[in-house]
This record gives C-alpha cells, structure tokens and sequence, in this order.
C-alpha cells in the first residue's frame, strides 16, 4: 500500500509570498549606470516628460473633444421627483385576492404596496391614480404621497379615506423597511408645506382635514403638532410697505 505524501502543516514560519507576485521597487534618477537616470525613462522634452498629472481625461491632442462638439439644451432638475402610480382597479384586484388589507388601524402604505407586488419600486413615493374607479366596491384606507382628485373622490365615495403624506428618502426607507424608532421628517420647502396642508389635496398636516379624521387611529400626534407649526404661514399677511412721507421740521413750510 502506497504511503500518503505528508502535507506540511500551513504556520507563520512557512508562509511565504506566491513566486513572481512581489518586485523591488523601480529607483530612477539614481545615475546612468541603472538606464533611468538622467530623464528618468521619460524621454526628452514633450508633454509627457512634464511633472504633474498630465492631460486630461478628455485631452484628444489639442483637436475639439467630442464633449464639445455635441450640443446641450435642457437641465436637470434638483427637486423633481418620480412617483410609483398605481391605480384603483389594480388595488381592487389585489385587494379580492387577499394580497392586500385594508383597515383603519392598519392602512396600506408604501410598505404594504411594494411587498405585495402591486408595485416593483416606490421611487420617490406612491401617487394613487383614478383610472379603474368603477371596479372599487372596498372601502380603502390609504397613506401615500400623492393622489389625484379622480382618485381622492372615488375612494371618499366608496367609504374610505385617504390621507397624502410627506416623504423624504429617509423616512420612505424607513417606512418600507417598517421603521419606527425614528421620527419622520416635515416638509421643508415652500412648494411642499403648501401642497401638504391643502384640504383638497388631503395633505396630511391640514388643519380642517385631522378634525375630520381626528378618530382614525392612523392619525398620529406628530401630525397634529406640524399642522400648528407649517400652518402658521397661511394666517401671515405681508402687505406692500407704508411710505413714510413725513418730512422733517427744518423742510416743512
């Protein structure tokens, strides 16, 4: 019988870099005799013989870079957002198949909506949308970011209730992850503050519209307290200034 080879036992002692995988460092400028002295293996002259980082990424040899030649028209918009639509008929559809609950103590979310499949990704946020109205025969409760009027009115008509609330990246995170240690952000620009205390968009921090659902156990006091805050502007008004014609004494006639 054939004696096994011994494999050596792997230690600190007999560890050892792979063959090849490791070279001595490439000294220049240390006289002729090495062959890099003198221009260091650089050649004479030219651009690439220049200390620096050299030309850029999109230097073509001093001819105009494409980059340039191609026109540019438009601009991007930092605030824009990409809603997730989804329409009433498909909610009602998921809703038949027992996909989707729907109730005042537990309304669908952004949450509830992706984990169901109803949609692939939330985007910025969900935007309920009216189209398939007829076919909504359930009373919905709903929390999302936006909705249409066609959709505000279906759902009111059928018994139910819809509330619009505001998302940063943050807090949808947080609520698709089902997050609620933290506590979700308030709107910040004007635009926003305005849309979400609108009574007809059923912006979440209108004032006429949590006395309405002040019994819906969704209704959190947070919501309460940034109605007072964010709600303050619409009470403000800011005429045009009084000119002061007054004159003083050593003028007056």
């Amino acid at each position: 019988m054939a004696s096994r080879a011994r494999i050596a036992r792997v230690t600190l002692a007999n560890l050892s870099p792979a063959k090849g995988s490791q070279h001595s460092q490439k000294r220049v400028g240390r006289g002729q005799g090495s062959g890099y002295g003198r221009t260091a293996g650089r050649g004479n002259k030219g651009q690439n013989s220049r200390s620096g980082p050299g030309p850029g990424i999109a230097f073509e040899g001093g001819q105009t870079p494409i980059t340039k030649l191609f026109p540019k028209r438009g601009f991007v918009n930092p605030n824009t957002r990409t809603w997730a639509p989804v329409n009433l008929d498909r909610i009602q559809h998921w809703v038949d198949q027992g996909r989707l609950q729907s109730s005042p103590e537990k309304p669908i979310t952004a949450r509830e909506l992706l984990l169901s499949g109803c949609v692939h990704q939330v985007h910025d946020g969900v935007k309920i949308l009216g189209d398939g109205a007829e076919h909504l025969k359930t009373p919905l409760y709903i929390v999302a970011s936006r909705a249409s009027k066609s959709a505000i009115k279906a759902i009111e008509e059928g018994g139910g209730t819809i509330v619009c609330k505001y998302y940063n990246e943050l807090a949808l995170r947080d609520c698709v992850k089902g997050r609620t240690d933290r506590v979700d952000a308030a709107p910040t620009r004007q635009e926003d503050i305005r849309w979400y205390t609108t009574r007809i968009n059923r912006g979440y921090i209108n004032n006429y519209l949590l006395k309405t659902l002040k019994d819906m156990p969704f209704v959190q006091e947070r919501w309460v307290a940034l109605s007072q805050q964010l709600g303050v502007h619409r009470k403000q008004h800011f005429g045009k200034p009084i000119k002061n014609n007054s004159q003083p004494v050593s003028q007056r006639s």
